[in-house]
């Protein structure tokens, strides 16, 4: 059956891929001229890449390692050795490390934790255990029920002390949400910090080798392709078309450069956009069902990435770091970090700033303004005396919705991918999947939203069907 999916994502290539596994022939429509949505990358007029975001692929990320399996490309992925470093404020230029030694999950979580005497003390350290021990003994039960809580007010009903939220979790609760302590909710955290202690390498940390656009999403694109799936890009999705009893008749896609708008038809339709977009297009009559209207309590957060050229190398490590600033949340050098973008005489870092809630209209000057202001901080050394680094140039990518904001509460708005509508599906990582608003999430829902409708219409594999289609699965 032809399947027409709204977004050329991770959320969309991945149930694009999917469902040409099962023998649906699936049909990718991209609004833009690039793919990956939230992973979008470009090229400048020097042939350097800039990206939409910094992305961080974690060893407690199974569907996401299983597809680039899948593909042939797990090569593509430059894994570092298995730490969290931390920047040292209070003297700057200087690093606090967590390593994990080669030992089997908790043992080498607990060993790194232990190890490290920059941050906590060993008072923190116990208390801060003891307060986990219901996540750890419950589970994902237990996770998902302190949903009604932010991480600073979890950490308080734990008794456990200011100072650990200061000194660690500001930086990462704003590296996987791009917010603070105090609005972001204590099932992300908790579900991190789960998979991190329940898997070996759970939190070890990979970069991809070069622009995720060129090393993850065309291959993708040739996979779907290949087996009879389409990809087709600058197509907008203006309208969702409906029958007489509501279900999708076709999407209206906007026509270009004074061409008229195109009625797509297909037999089964996916929306793989993101929340937002997709509140503004959902069509009247379906505004008032419970799992539509539930989607009225999510939205995207703001998030600012930033690339910056510099005259020489700031620094030699190779590795995410997590700034402890501020204006910003992690960072990394990527001409250390990346295979495409390596330089062994001048570094280009790459940065998140978040929040971004009150930068996200700044203009690009005033945001790299503020922001060497900080890299002066973190580099101290580069950036005193006569002979300071030079910035070369910069690119700034706003993204003013980007993951859905995962303040308390939201598990109980995120839909099913399966909706009222026979003929319509949702992907998209704020879709309820255990793995929330990352690729990881972006991808297992694409995932689950192919299975359930190949399970609720079984393609019809015939004899000139390759073998390999006829016996694929989604387990």
């Amino acid at each position: 059956m032809r399947v027409a999916i709204a977004g050329a994502g991770l959320a969309g290539l991945s149930c694009a891929k999917y469902l040409v596994d099962t023998g649906h022939t699936p049909i990718v429509l991209e609004r833009r001229d690039v793919l990956g949505g939230k992973v979008a990358a470009w090229k400048d007029e020097d042939g350097d890449w800039y990206e939409t975001g910094l992305h961080i692929f974690f060893g407690a990320y199974p569907n996401m390692l299983q597809l680039f399996k899948e593909l042939g490309i797990e090569d593509r992925l430059q894994w570092k050795e298995h730490s969290m470093i931390f920047n040292q404020p209070e003297t700057p230029g200087t690093y606090s490390r967590f390593d994990f030694p080669d030992l089997p999950a908790p043992v080498n979580g607990i060993f790194a934790i232990l190890r490290n005497n920059d941050m906590l003390t060993w008072e923190e350290k116990i208390k801060f255990g003891l307060g986990l021990l219901p996540a750890i003994v419950r589970g994902q039960s237990y996770v998902e029920e302190m949903d009604q809580y932010s991480w600073s007010e979890w950490l308080k009903k734990q008794n456990i002390p200011p100072r650990v939220e200061k000194e660690v979790f500001i930086a990462m609760s704003k590296a996987l949400n791009f917010i603070n302590p105090d609005e972001i909710s204590a099932t992300i955290l908790l579900t991190a910090l789960n998979r991190f202690l329940q898997e070996k390498n759970g939190s070890k940390m990979a970069f991809l080798d070069g622009s995720p656009t060129e090393r993850l999403c065309q291959p993708l694109v040739d996979y779907i392709t290949e087996k009879g799936g389409e990809v087709r890009l600058n197509a907008s999705l203006k309208e969702i078309l409906l029958k007489d009893d509501n279900t999708v008749k076709g999407f209206l896609l906007r026509g270009l450069n004074g061409e008229p708008d195109e009625i797509f038809e297909a037999d089964l339709y996916v929306s793989a956009m993101p929340v937002d977009p997709l509140k503004v297009i959902l069509p009247q009559p379906w505004q008032q069902l419970a799992e539509f209207k539930k989607l009225e309590g999510l939205e995207g957060v703001p998030v600012i990435n930033l690339h910056l050229w510099f005259d020489r190398k700031l620094t030699d490590i190779d590795h995410l770091l997590f700034s402890r600033s501020d204006l910003l949340s992690v960072y990394a050098d990527m001409s250390n970090t990346c295979q495409e973008y390596a330089d062994p005489d001048r570094s280009m870092l790459e940065l998140v700033l978040a929040p971004a809630q009150d930068w996200i209209t700044a203009s690009d000057e005033a945001i790299i303004e503020v922001t060497m202001a900080e890299i002066e901080k973190l580099f101290p050394q580069h950036f005193t005396g006569e002979n300071r680094a030079k910035l070369r140039k910069y690119h700034v990518v706003k993204t003013p919705r980007s993951v859905y904001k995962a303040i308390p509460g939201r598990q109980a708005y995120r839909p099913s991918q399966k909706t009222p509508i026979a003929n319509f599906y949702l992907a998209g990582d704020f879709t309820m999947q255990k793995y929330l608003g990352s690729m990881e999430g972006a991808v297992l829902s694409g995932k689950l939203a192919a299975q359930t409708l190949a399970q609720d219409y079984p393609a019809k594999i015939g004899p000139s069907q390759p073998e390999a289609t006829k016996e694929a699965s989604l387990v």
